[in-house]
């Protein structure tokens, strides 16, 4: 097979990868209007994004064991079957909030085929100094899916109704599925690989991934708090729900420039530690900003730095923890990573939540947790990819 094909099935993965984010995030730009729509709360309307986090903290182990046994191509189209089949399902069945909540869980399950498979396309598919690129392009379809929702969403509900808008999302699912179905191959084995449980006990020894594990859980929290709460963190100031997604959009626009310059730059230079470093403490002004600033275009350009520098690690930190784990499962690592992220979302949700008055004061809070994070990443020692 041709090796410019690795880039069509990479084409492939991202279109799956983007709508499964996009139905994950579906209801936050219009917290308080679903909420009115089905007589219910803020939090209930939140559950709605946030059993994406508690079904992969329940089902990333056995999603790793399917990814790292079963093949990338087996495991992708389960998920992105699963995404068809629950953001058709919440289309047919939009006016029972129950059933929205029960298709939602089925696109829960599928999540965590498609995202722990990030780093294995990578290396079933790219050279090694081609790999962070390859995980950037994929965690790039990410932040597309999720920038998407966040603009499209409040346009679509406003112009055809909750029903029309959640029936729109199940038609670009299902095509996403008959595209990957059609073109997605198993990739290359690559090197040897140790079998998953004895990879995942080398993985809890090692010092450094368990480092990236502790960043992980802070910054992707951080990630998944500010995105449910978006519009909850602005409404006090006097920005609306079309305002809030377009602020979501612009935090989702940064990610994306940074999801692709970086992971090359990172790759042309063979480092990888120095970039999650300047990631986390370059983000504090922008997460300064959406805390406090009271202008529009403030709150803008906070979004967007924000963005650039917290999104631009993702894909560094798959690689790196693929890199320091070797020859432990690329799947393997991937979902523990990400596994963080989402017990920490819940953890980070429930919190920002449960605080008293505006959202300000959990935003102080994450800036600390951030600060140290990033001290925390001062101590990693650089990727064996380097040497």
């Amino acid at each position: 097979m041709k090796r410019s094909y690795r880039w069509l099935v990479l084409a492939a993965f991202m279109l799956v990868a983007f709508i499964n984010q996009a139905s994950w995030i579906t209801f936050a730009p219009i917290t308080s209007e679903a909420a009115r729509h089905y007589g219910t709360s803020d939090l209930v309307i939140g559950l709605l994004s946030m059993v994406f986090m508690i079904v992969y903290v329940l089902l990333a182990i056995p999603s790793a064991w399917v990814i790292d046994s079963r093949g990338f191509r087996l495991a992708v189209s389960a998920g992105a079957l699963l995404t068809a089949a629950g953001a058709l399902a919440r289309g047919a069945f939009s006016a029972d909030l129950t059933l929205v909540f029960v298709a939602q869980v089925g696109i829960a399950v599928g999540q965590p085929l498609i995202l722990g498979s990030i780093t294995k396309l990578a290396a079933g598919w790219f050279p090694a100094e081609e790999r962070a690129t390859a995980a950037g392009l994929a965690t790039l379809s990410i932040y597309l899916g999720i920038l998407a929702a966040m603009i499209l969403t409040p346009m679509l509900t406003l112009r055809y109704a909750m029903r029309g808008m959640l029936l729109a999302y199940g038609f670009v699912a299902a095509g996403a599925a008959v595209i990957f179905l059609a073109v997605a191959r198993e990739g290359a084995p690559g090197s040897a690989r140790v079998p998953m449980f004895d990879g995942l006990k080398a993985m809890l020894r090692n010092r450094d991934f368990i480092l990236l594990l502790i960043i992980f859980f802070i910054g992707l929290g951080l990630f998944n708090g500010v995105t449910t709460w978006i519009e909850a963190i602005v409404r006090p100031r006097g920005f609306g729900m079309a305002q809030a997604g377009l602020l979501g959009g612009a935090m989702l626009v940064g990610g994306i420039l940074g999801a692709v310059v970086v992971p090359l730059i990172s790759d042309s230079l063979r480092r990888r530690k120095p970039f999650i470093i300047l990631a986390l403490f370059g983000l504090l002004p922008g997460l300064a900003g959406l805390a406090f600033a009271t202008a529009y275009w403030l709150l803008l350009a906070s979004g967007f730095w924000f963005g650039f520098f917290l999104l631009s690690a993702g894909p560094v930190g798959f690689q790196y923890g693929a890199e320091l784990t070797q020859p432990a499962p690329e799947g393997t690592s991937n979902s523990l990573l990400l596994v963080m992220g989402q017990i920490s979302g819940v953890v980070f949700i429930m919190a920002m939540d449960a605080l008293p008055g505006a959202m300000t004061g959990s935003l102080v809070a994450l800036m600390a947790l951030t600060v140290a994070a990033a001290v925390l990443a001062c101590l990693l020692n650089e990727s064996p990819f380097r040497k």
